[in-house]
């Protein structure tokens, strides 16, 4: 294998490192290597962060340097150092969705129903004098139980749900996606907030089939979150800690629309450090021993 250094004479002037050149770098460190020819990796090359090896077949792929290295865990030290415990909360509670075989997002931005007003006859329900005009409509079921109710057009109240973490189970099967919402609150008065806003809450339960709350332990009893929301509890810190189900969440029946759909495709799932995607792609595998299809 022939490995092409990054000159030390005659060198441009040092490269301006930018958080997409450290986002490049974390590309190729997971990754089997492959060349994009671009800007960004003459930089990295020039910055002798990478280097070029070029296989005895002509196949070009890129490696981290032990400088690029040591860029990349700089650059991981002040990510963790930023984080405010709510981040590392939602981290370590992601940590363990991951490892259960879910898929998991952040910071989706969904939209969700959270009333319904049945309209008869293209009109909406006039007001009375017990219900001024500007009285909120009443809340409809989020779940029919009853599918023979008598079909109903409806004028729907739309909102913008942004759980904290929203995780599918990794199946090809829709019926057991289990569509999960679990919103992390680090401190009391965090919570109290959230479980004022009851559009916010009922968003929520929209978009998934179960609904938890993710909090240290101390910060509120279990009796003082709704009686359909789970409830789990972190013992001990963000670190070392390790997390308690306290109850579990009422499950309902739940359809995703097509609309979170598209909005699943177009963001980026979460991705465990221990995930082996590809990191033998490219080696020759070695048979298993006392395999029957092994060569002699």
């Amino acid at each position: 294998m022939t490995v092409l250094h990054t000159p030390t004479s005659d060198s441009p002037p040092s490269t301006q490192i930018t958080r997409f050149h450290r986002t490049r770098l974390m590309q190729i460190w997971r990754s089997a290597g492959w060349p994009c020819k671009d800007g960004l990796e003459i930089d990295l090359l020039a910055a002798g962060l990478i280097r070029l090896h070029i296989a005895a077949d002509g196949c070009e792929t890129l490696r981290l340097t032990d400088e690029g290295i040591r860029t990349l865990a700089q650059a991981r030290q002040r990510s963790v150092r930023a984080l405010s415990l709510h981040d590392r909360l939602g981290q370590k509670f992601a940590a363990q969705l991951l490892a259960s075989g879910r898929i998991v997002w952040t910071e989706l931005s969904l939209r969700a129903v959270i009333d319904t007003v049945p309209v008869v006859d293209g009109v909406l329900p006039a007001a009375t004098g017990d219900a001024p005009a500007n009285t909120a409509p009443v809340m409809a079921p989020l779940w029919a139980d009853d599918d023979h109710t008598p079909a109903a057009r409806a004028a729907h109240v739309w909102r913008m749900a942004r759980p904290d973490l929203f995780s599918v189970r990794n199946t090809s099967v829709p019926a057991y996606l289990q569509p999960m919402v679990h919103e992390v609150k680090a401190s009391r008065a965090d919570l109290l907030s959230d479980l004022r806003h009851d559009a916010k809450r009922q968003a929520y339960q929209w978009l998934c089939e179960e609904c938890y709350y993710v909090f240290p332990a101390g910060i509120a009893e279990p009796d003082e979150i709704p009686e359909h929301f789970g409830i789990w509890v972190l013992h001990g810190s963000v670190e070392d800690g390790r997390f308690e189900l306290l109850r579990p969440a009422r499950h309902n029946r739940c359809t995703l629309p097509f609309a979170v759909w598209m909005a699943l495709c177009k963001a980026t799932p979460l991705r465990s450090e221990e995930d082996p995607a590809q990191a033998h792609l490219g080696e020759a595998f070695a048979p298993a021993i006392d395999s029957p299809h092994s060569a002699p």
